[in-house]
């Protein structure tokens, strides 16, 4: 069946034949790398237009939200008609509290890769694959060499403790963060002087300590949702009810926390009703960006002008339509065809 886009090649191709004449043409190609490179040009041309497109819409994107996922809780940037104004909005227990809660965590980043390759018999032993627990535990128990690192950082877990006191933190979760680095400090001090760590007795350890660590992680909540609830609240008065309903978040954090991350959780709410799950993007990063406002603007621009250019490229096309925009690449549902079709001819 004949597409607009077939009928229109075609139209095309006639009306060079007609003008060239049929030797003229044949000539007019030339080699076949010549030729190649000429349709190769198309695509430059196109990539060149593109970028000159959305560094333009990158310009006037506005009002637009963007958060940088930290160990601060976020670093919130609001782009609105020209200005910005960035502002860390959790309170400081936040940090507090995950930074303790983390302690086990550093303990085991540490011995990891001295731990037998065996997978050991522990609850959650079916979930774990052998080749990676191979890759992760890469010395074997063979060594020693982190006792030292282990050591160190159970002078900054002591440190830790000693001054606890003096963090001014509520009474349940001063008292959770030290049932955690009292239980860290134990295990440290054994491990070192066994000269040996392994799972079963780093598990021990786990266990004592996961209600405490529950306890941090709400403590940590409660602050994400109230720093990040009042901040939205201000912006939306100073943004106004005409520019709002506009609004675009985009949430950068590294791929392991970012479907969807905890910043996106609270924001999401503050988003016009009917537009939330368009206007609000979770944005995978490999790591920290240098500058994440430019990062953001650069992929939000990218988004907005191929959510247009899908409508007005494939006005009667809905497949194409929906390909182009949106995070599925526009070979995606060919590719599934064809990987679904049993004559395609293999590799």
């Amino acid at each position: 069946m004949s597409t607009r886009r077939s009928l229109l090649g075609s139209a095309a191709a006639a009306g060079a034949m007609t003008y060239l004449g049929p030797g003229q043409a044949a000539s007019a190609a030339g080699s076949r790398p010549a030729a190649r490179a000429a349709l190769v040009a198309i695509d430059t041309e196109t990539q060149r237009h593109y970028d000159a497109l959305r560094a333009e819409v990158a310009k006037r994107l506005s009002p637009v939200i963007v958060v940088q996922n930290d160990e601060r809780g976020g670093l919130y940037t609001l782009v609105h008609r020209g200005r910005r104004e960035s502002v860390h909005p959790v309170p400081e227990v936040f940090e507090l509290a995950k930074s303790v809660a983390h302690a086990p965590l550093g303990i085991y980043s540490i011995i990891a890769p001295h731990l037998s390759r065996r997978v050991p018999r522990l609850p959650g032993s079916a979930r774990l694959d052998q080749h990676d627990v191979d890759m992760v535990a890469s010395e074997g128990p063979a060594t020693k060499s982190w006792t030292a690192p282990l050591r160190t950082f159970g002078a900054t877990l002591a440190t830790a403790r000693q001054r606890l006191g003096a963090a001014d933190t509520p009474p349940e979760l001063a008292a959770s963060s030290a049932r955690i680095l009292d239980a860290a400090l134990s295990f440290v001090d054994t491990s070192v002087r066994r000269g040996a760590a392994d799972m079963a007795s780093f598990e021990g350890f786990t266990s004592q300590v996961s209600d405490a660590i529950a306890v941090t992680l709400t403590y940590a909540a409660r602050a994400q949702i109230s720093g990040v609830e009042a901040l939205m609240t201000r912006w939306r008065s100073q943004v106004g009810p005409a520019d709002w309903p506009g609004l675009y978040v985009v949430v950068l954090s590294l791929w392991t926390t970012s479907a969807p991350n905890q910043n996106s959780l609270v924001v999401k709410p503050f988003l016009t009703p009917g537009t939330a799950d368009s206007h609000l993007i979770d944005l995978p990063t490999a790591g920290p960006p240098t500058d994440p406002v430019a990062v953001a603007l650069d992929n939000l621009a990218r988004i907005v002008q191929d959510n247009v250019a899908a409508e007005m490229v494939f006005p009667t096309t809905r497949p194409l339509a929906d390909a182009l925009k949106g995070r599925e690449d526009l070979l995606a549902p060919a590719i599934r065809h064809q990987l679904a079709c049993p004559y395609r001819l293999r590799p």
